[in-house]
């Protein structure tokens, strides 16, 4: 699939300011003055053909996808294959969890590697869908990746997807950061892990099956996301909706990667939860209208602020709760040990508590 093409639509332009303050000048001195000629010369801004502006941007593009595309890898599953990207010297890759499923030894080829190496599950977390793999035996010259810092990430800012989309090893699309925070959620179908997501980085770089795990990269050659999943469009019978995608930030990458490695788990999510499990609750007329609880976790958030087995929760803080998604996506903006209200039906009264919400 072709990348699309980026055009430079405008002239670059480079002002220069001149602002001499006139220290050090002997007392009594006059600063030279610049003739009117001189004054509207120095005013001209600095102007780059169009070509040359042109030239400076591809060979950005020429230069990034040389420096990053080495440290992006291919996994290859037993029931598909997906992206993946080095993440330390040891052989550490970090990939979607989705990408592993429910494996446990995998074939990772390298961009150095002429076949497929082995590599083995370090430990993957559905609740985020990262997972990381570690190859078995390290080649020389792996090469890990640099991973920027989310909070810098602007909306605007031309990115390059690379990954292996219907298995094209390799490619690269580019796009711009279309968004930034973004909440969505992933269906449990299709290989999907169900996962509601938070602080979503949207993209209107291609990201097609086969992208999954690999790198969203900015000029700067620094990996700013893992491109997740892409938008379906219900009205296109549930396909792609182009230049709809959405990348997992490299923050929450490095938090969730560097925890996996270090102690070959999770430990501290930093995800919010209310300690319950629960379904969708449908009314009478049978429309989704809360969340009943079925069970509540011992000393979790729900118990401690006294709900219960059997209470439907319909509004956490001023958010309304209809269905188990709308309450996993609600959760998903709030961190543990945040505190909030929580509005829910007891014996068909209507009640609040406060609480405290613990972690997934």
């Amino acid at each position: 699939m072709d990348a699309a093409r980026f055009r430079a639509l405008g002239i670059a332009l480079l002002v220069c300011c001149a602002g001499c303050s006139g220290l050090g000048a002997p007392a009594g001195a006059r600063t030279p003055q610049a003739t009117t000629a001189q004054a509207a010369q120095a005013a001209q801004p600095v102007v780059r053909p169009p070509g040359q502006a042109a030239e400076e941007l591809q060979g950005d593009f020429q230069r990034v996808i040389k420096d990053v595309l080495p440290s992006v890898v291919q996994v290859e599953t037993d029931s598909g294959l997906g992206s993946g990207v080095v993440y330390d010297g040891r052989g550490h890759i970090v990939t979607n969890a989705h990408v592993v499923a429910d494996g446990r030894t995998f074939r990772v080829t390298t961009a150095n590697s002429k076949k497929p190496l082995t590599a083995t599950l370090v430990s993957a977390y559905p609740e985020q869908d990262l997972a990381v793999v570690k190859l078995d035996s390290v080649p020389a010259g792996l090469r890990a990746a640099s991973f920027g810092d989310s909070s810098k990430v602007q909306v605007g800012q031309v990115v390059l997807a690379m990954g292996s989309p219907l298995g094209l090893s390799s490619s690269v699309t580019e796009g711009i950061v279309s968004a930034t925070g973004r909440t969505v959620s992933e269906g449990s179908d299709g290989g999907g892990t169900g996962a509601t997501l938070a602080n979503m980085v949207q993209t209107s770089a291609a990201i097609n099956p086969g992208n999954s795990g690999g790198a969203l990269v900015g000029l700067d050659g620094r990996i700013i996301g893992i491109p997740t999943l892409a938008a379906t469009d219900p009205e296109l019978g549930g396909g792609a909706a182009p230049g709809i995608g959405f990348a997992i930030p490299a923050s929450t990458v490095r938090t969730i990667a560097d925890q996996i490695v270090r102690s070959g788990r999770v430990t501290d999510s930093g995800r919010a939860a209310l300690g319950i499990t629960g379904r969708t609750f449908v009314d009478a007329d049978f429309q989704p209208a809360g969340v009943v609880v079925v069970e509540v976790k011992s000393g979790g958030a729900a118990e401690k602020a006294g709900i219960g087995p059997g209470d439907v929760i319909v509004r956490l803080g001023d958010t309304d709760i209809t269905t188990i998604a709308s309450l996993t996506e609600a959760l998903a903006e709030e961190k543990p040990g945040d505190r909030t209200t929580v509005t829910y039906t007891h014996d068909g009264k209507e009640k609040t508590a406060r609480v405290t919400l613990g972690e997934q």
